[in-house]
C-alpha cells in the first residue's frame, strides 16, 4: 500500500535527495527528455530548503520514497516561472505554484496523482492562495522520441478543474538525453490554472 505524507518547511529538507533522484529518473522520460544530474538538481532544489512556504508530498512504499509532488508560494518560485506573470502584470501574492509531480512507473495508475493534487490544493487553500498554477513542457505532436503509446495528462488535469493558459509560457534551459554535445536548449512550458 502506498502512503502519501505531506511535509512542510524544515520537515521536507531530508527528502531533497529523494526528490532530486526522482526528478533525474522520471524526467528522462518523454516529454521532458531531461539529462539531469544530482549536482544540477541540488542547485535547483535549494529554493525548496530556504522557505517554510513549501510543501512536499511524499508517496512511500514502506520506507521507500517512490514519488514526490511539490508546491510553494508563487512569489518564492524560480525567476523563470515568475517571469510570465511579471510580463503580464499579474500579481503573485495570492498564487500558488505547483511544481513537479514525479512518480516511478510501477506506481502509476493507483490514484496517487489525485492524492498529490488533493494535498497540495488543501495546503494552498489553508494558506489563503486563490489560484493554483503548474506548467508542462510543450512538444510538437510528431516529436521523433514520442512513444507510440504516449498519452498526455491533459484529460486528467481538466477533470481536476484546470485549464491551459496559452498566454503564460515559461522558458527553461536543459540538456536532453539525446544531445551528445552536452549543450542546453530552450524549452517552453505552458501554465495550467484552476480558474473557472
Amino acid at each position: 500500500m502506498i502512503e502519501c505524507v505531506a511535509l512542510t518547511g524544515k520537515e521536507a529538507v531530508p527528502y531533497m535527495g529523494d526528490l532530486a533522484s526522482l526528478r533525474c529518473s522520471v524526467f528522462r522520460e518523454y516529454p521532458y527528455l531531461y539529462n539531469g544530474n544530482q549536482e544540477v538538481e541540488a542547485a535547483y532544489l535549494a529554493n525548496y530548503s530556504k522557505s517554510d512556504d513549501v510543501l512536499l508530498v511524499l508517496a512511500k512504499a514502506g520506507e521507500r520514497v517512490v514519488g514526490v509532488s511539490t508546491c510553494m508560494a508563487m512569489s518564492h518560485a524560480d525567476a523563470a516561472f515568475k517571469k510570465p506573470f511579471l510580463s503580464h502584470h499579474i500579481p503573485m501574492d495570492e498564487l500558488c505554484y505547483f511544481g513537479e509531480s514525479v512518480l516511478l512507473p510501477d506506481f502509476r495508475g493507483q490514484g496517487i496523482g489525485h492524492r498529490f493534487f488533493d494535498l497540495r490544493e488543501k495546503w494552498s487553500a489553508e494558506r489563503g492562495f486563490k489560484t493554483n498554477y503548474f506548467c508542462a513542457v510543450v512538444r510538437q505532436g510528431n516529436h521523433p522520441l514520442k512513444p507510440t503509446d504516449y498519452q498526455t495528462l491533459d484529460v486528467f488535469w481538466k477533470k481536476r478543474g484546470y485549464r491551459k493558459m496559452e498566454h503564460l509560457i515559461a522558458e527553461l534551459e536543459w540538456r536532453e538525453i539525446h544531445d551528445l554535445e552536452g549543450s542546453e536548449s530552450i524549452h517552453h512550458l505552458v501554465f495550467w490554472a484552476n480558474i473557472p
